[in-house]
């Protein structure tokens, strides 16, 4: 049957590529080179019970707050306090406590342009 096996790719407009390239690097360690940044399977390999989340929310939703997009990432991390003593050494802070839910543990920081960005380091 034909069907949608997972995200192939998150594309998004910016006034500046170029900072928010550098923005994600120096922050979140993600590289991002002209053709975007690639997750291998072997990469993700390491966290297991991972995957991708696809879910529309109503109009009306909150769960984006504080940015006012209409849509928010949620990347997967190996180490959640590694990342956020990055973020924190970068003058990013967590927008809310650490959440640690039976599926893994979360993080909300905004980015360099007012998206919420949602970390998830998966339970083993």
């Amino acid at each position: 049957m034909a069907k949608v096996l997972g995200l192939g790719g998150l594309f998004f407009k910016t006034a500046d590529p170029a900072a928010l390239r550098e923005w994600y690097a120096r922050v979140l360690g993600l590289e991002i080179g002209d053709y975007g940044a690639f997750f291998t399977p072997d990469m993700l390999a390491s966290l297991p019970g991972a995957g991708t989340v696809f879910t529309p929310f109503k109009t009306s939703t909150d769960h984006f707050a504080p940015s006012t997009k209409e849509y928010m990432f949620n990347l997967l991390v190996d180490d959640l306090d590694g990342v956020l003593g990055r973020c924190k050494a970068e003058g990013v802070e967590p927008l809310a406590p650490i959440l640690d839910e039976s599926y893994g543990r979360f993080a909300q920081i905004m980015d360099l342009e007012g998206r919420k960005v949602e970390l998830w380091q998966p339970k083993a």
